[in-house]
């Protein structure tokens, strides 16, 4: 059995090296959030797997080198020929936060991850089990993608959901929106930024959107992270808050990512998960996954950052914390 299994896209972000606004230089760094999400997990000292599919090319290569050097399992990562691995161009401001440029068709293999690619009896067999809504744009990647939560779901595991909004890689707002809050009824779990919240939910009150999903949809816990602010949780409708620490950004990409990881990691080390979770622990796994995310910030790439167990500790003993709220 594994602690966590994800499913979804694996791809490479090219991320600049050279100065803000002149990316002369890229850095491929494997990535793609459900991975990184996968990979940080099993880097934390968490038993994971990968499902997804990668091109039979180099990149494809580099992917499965990033998880197997993290600790995850590789074993339903599938190298298909005839497909491209998907790219992803990373552009990062002078404070380390990035937007995308994705090359990602029909023809790039995470796009064509299929049902009959799931190992069913795998996604029955996790504790936790992981996706987001990029794998959600397309056929027959979003069919898949359902496929595995719903195999898992009927198996007793609790469903984690971090949608990751993309919206370049969608036909529309709408569709992007509408697909992703169908979705929304399958986990237990669920992880948003501030702007992803402002997308899904419009108007409404960060708090008013915690006791909601857990009263209607029976969500216990939702989780929205605010960059440098930290971030703001809801366990079964009760409101915690954590802040960041104070570290010197010079790429985010992953550290939501890493952030989740850090707090499905932690959860997957209580017999029961979410059962009998008090406040002063579950506070202390808030920080802990702030660290985690804080300290993934100030190196580049997502796996490739991914602290250890020591470095977390000397950021949560040493480093100041960073926009208390």
């Amino acid at each position: 059995m594994f602690d966590l299994t994800a499913v979804g896209e694996m791809l490479i972000d090219f991320t600049p090296v050279g100065a803000p606004g002149r990316p002369d230089t890229y850095q491929a760094n494997p990535g793609g959030a459900p991975a990184n999400t996968a990979s940080a997990f099993a880097a934390l000292g968490g038993k994971s797997a990968f499902i997804g599919k990668v091109g039979a090319d180099p990149f494809g290569d580099r992917c499965r080198e990033a998880l197997v050097k993290a600790g995850c399992s590789d074993r339903f990562l599938i190298s298909a020929k005839g497909f491209a691995t998907t790219l992803a161009f990373v552009t990062l401001s002078s404070e380390g936060e990035r937007s995308f440029t994705f090359y990602r068709n029909h023809t790039t293999a995470d796009v064509n991850l299929s049902p009959n690619d799931i190992p069913q009896a795998w996604c029955k067999s996790s504790r936790v089990f992981h996706f987001g809504s990029v794998s959600l744009t397309d056929e027959p990647s979003r069919s898949a993608t359902l496929y595995a939560v719903k195999e898992a779901k009927a198996g007793g595991a609790l469903i984690s959901y971090d949608p990751n909004l993309r919206t370049a890689l969608w036909p529309s707002p709408d569709e992007a929106r509408c697909r992703i809050l169908d979705a929304l009824p399958l986990a237990s779990l669920f992880k948003i930024s501030e702007e992803e919240h402002a997308f899904l939910f419009g108007e409404e009150e960060e708090d008013e959107t915690g006791k909601r999903l857990y009263c209607s949809l029976g969500i216990p816990l939702t989780v929205i992270t605010k960059a440098r602010k930290g971030c703001t949780a809801y366990l079964k409708g009760r409101r915690f808050d954590s802040s960041a620490f104070d570290v010197e950004a010079v790429d985010t990409t992953g550290a939501g990512d890493g952030f989740w990881a850090a707090v499905l990691y932690r959860l997957t080390r209580r017999p029961s998960l979410l059962s009998g979770l008090g406040e002063a622990e579950f506070s202390g796994i808030l920080d802990y996954a702030n660290a985690v995310g804080s300290l993934i910030t100030t190196k580049r790439g997502a796996i490739a950052a991914i602290p250890d167990e020591q470095e977390i500790r000397h950021c949560m003993e040493h480093t100041p914390r960073a926009g208390r709220q």
